[in-house]
This record gives structure tokens, C-alpha cells and sequence, in this order.
């Protein structure tokens, strides 16, 4: 498992669905989940597993670096059987376990020793499997902080959209949309809450999707605002939505060079005075300790998504 895994765009694919998994192989997303929770009718769940085993060791393969399934939640009667039957079937090929409407702590550390007691019955190395957690109610949310420090599995958590608006009560219908009525971005005290507890314990961030898939405007406006804020990425629904979503949560090709000159600057800079610089000036603005920690952020993204060094780190991200 890998907290630092590229997840700029996660693709959510019906396990149910052979022709879907099939389009699914070779999109040019980060990361896929084969779904058994939402996508999946509670009449074709058993089926669904099989199905998603079957497609894990198709020696054709994902062209996506990471791959994950998302199991239906702990109040549901099919939780226990997803992770048996999935892992046990194919867990040599599973990056990561996704746990939708997450409450609590203590859904992710049931999980976890489920997931322990199959990967060692299973004869797989125990650990590996991450876990990917949703926040997806009021009650996720007043508990994130405890839920994102649960278990040494976990690599991100996701913010579950349409529940959440449910949950609340909020009028509209179309997820991850904004309210015309409300003035202000009604997803942003949720958004930071995930932000700040993902970041406090080494998490990822991920933003969850825009369903209306025609709407490309609609959908950039929405990955722009939590890309803003500094998430990793955004669940996506449609291979449409796939290029935007690279580009938006990758650096711009303007931010990534004049990080690396701030780098580049501080160093020489710093060896030049033996270590006894506070401050200089790059491009006309002062950069102290701060703006060096942020040219790295940026940097470590980039090279993330393929800008790998000082020679092409002007190309554009894939």
C-alpha cells in the first residue's frame, strides 16, 4: 500500500458490469475503484464479487497504477462476505479496500482485523492492503479526526458528496454541484475538516464526484475549488472527465518552474552563507523558510505527475 500513490483521478467502475470494467482497463486514470456498494443492485452483490475476481486476474490487466474496491458499508449484510470473497479471490492484485459511510473509528479497525485475519488465511502479506475510508454523513464528519487516525492501513480519505447532502438535508439534487440559493460554497467547512484531518496524520484527500457527466464547465468549477484547498484529487464518473482531472490536480507548468527556481536559489544561496540565510528574494518576492516548504509541495507534485526533474520539469502532466 502507498500513502503517496497519484490519485488525481479515481474512476468508479459497477462491478456489476463486465462491458464497463472492460472500458475501464485502459483509461489513463490514476487509480480505479470496482464498485460493489452504490453501483451494484443488493440482487446482483454476490454475483458482482465473483465478477470483480474475475476481472483482478484477467491477465489483460489495468492500465491505472492503482486498484482498489469499495465494499459495501458495516450496516449492510454484505460487508463481511465483499472482503472475504474479494480478497481471498484476488487480493495479489488489490491495492486497497475503499469502506464507504465510515461513522466511526471503529468501522475502520473492524475492517482492518477482518482484513488481517483473511490476508493471513489467505497466505498474502499482512498489511499491504490499504484503506481508503468515505466521509459521507454528519456523523463521519464530527468523528473524522478519530477515524483518520485508526488504523495504520488507511492512505486517504474521500468525501462522500450526495449521502452527505442527504444527510444534512440540503435541497438540490445534482452531487457536487453548488446551491444556487446559498451565497457562500456550501461544501466548504466539510471539505476542510477532511483536508485537515487527512494532513494531520499523512493521509490523502480526495474530493468525491460530479455526477452531471455532460457538464464539463460544471465539473472543472467543482475539482477547481478543492484543488484549491490542496486536495490530491477527485472521483470521477466518465472517461469525459478524465483529462480535465489530471490537469487540475496536477501543478501548472508556470507554479512547478518557478518552485524549482525558488529551490534551486535557496540552496545555492544557502550554501554560498554557510546556512545563515533567513530570506532572499526569487522573482521579485522575498521567500523565507515557508515559501521554501511550499516550492516543494509543488515540486513533489509535479514530479508526481511526471515532471521529473530540472530538464522536463516544463512538460505537461499526463
Amino acid at each position: 500500500m502507498s500513502r503517496t500513490a497519484v490519485r488525481r483521478t479515481v474512476l468508479a467502475v459497477p462491478g456489476s458490469s463486465d462491458r464497463f470494467i472492460a472500458k475501464a482497463r485502459g483509461l489513463a486514470v490514476d487509480a480505479i475503484f470496482l464498485d460493489l456498494e452504490d453501483a451494484v443492485a443488493p440482487a446482483v452483490k454476490a454475483e458482482s464479487r465473483a465478477r470483480i475476481v474475475a476481472a483482478l486476474n484477467d491477465p489483460a490487466g489495468f492500465s491505472a497504477p492503482t486498484i482498489t474496491v469499495r465494499v459495501n458499508d458495516w450496516t449492510t449484510p454484505w460487508t463481511y462476505a465483499d472482503v472475504i470473497e474479494v480478497v481471498t479471490g484476488a487480493g495479489r492484485h488489490l491495492d486497497a479496500l475503499v469502506l464507504p459511510k465510515c461513522a466511526s473509528a471503529s468501522h475502520v479497525q473492524a475492517l482492518d482485523l477482518l482484513l488481517t485475519q483473511v490476508e493471513h488465511t489467505a497466505g498474502l502479506p499482512i498489511g499491504r492492503i490499504g484503506l481508503e475510508v468515505q466521509i459521507e454523513d454528519a456523523v463521519g464528519l464530527l468523528h473524522v479526526n478519530e477515524i483518520a487516525a485508526a488504523s495504520p492501513r488507511l492512505e486517504s480519505l474521500v468525501f462522500g458528496p450526495g449521502d452527505f447532502m442527504a444527510s444534512l438535508g440540503m435541497k438540490g439534487l445534482s452531487v457536487g454541484e453548488s446551491l444556487d440559493a446559498y451565497p457562500g460554497d456550501h461544501f466548504h467547512h466539510v471539505l476542510m475538516s477532511i483536508l485537515v484531518a487527512a494532513r494531520a496524520h499523512g493521509l490523502q484527500a480526495i474530493d468525491g464526484p460530479f455526477v452531471a457527466i455532460r457538464d464539463a464547465d460544471g465539473f472543472r468549477r467543482s475539482a477547481s475549488s478543492s484543488a484549491a484547498l490542496g486536495y490530491d484529487g477527485k472521483w470521477v464518473l466518465h472517461p469525459d472527465q478524465v483529462a480535465a482531472g489530471n490537469e487540475i490536480y496536477s501543478p501548472r507548468v508556470e507554479d512547478v518552474e518557478r518552485a524549482l527556481r525558488i529551490e534551486l536559489a535557496y540552496a545555492k544561496a544557502t550554501a554560498e552563507a554557510g546556512g545563515a540565510v533567513g530570506a532572499i528574494v526569487v522573482d521579485d518576492e522575498m521567500v523565507d523558510e515557508a515559501g521554501v516548504k511550499l516550492a516543494a509541495a509543488i515540486l513533489a507534485r509535479g514530479r508526481a505527475a511526471g515532471m521529473e526533474g530540472p530538464t522536463n520539469m516544463s512538460r505537461k502532466p499526463r
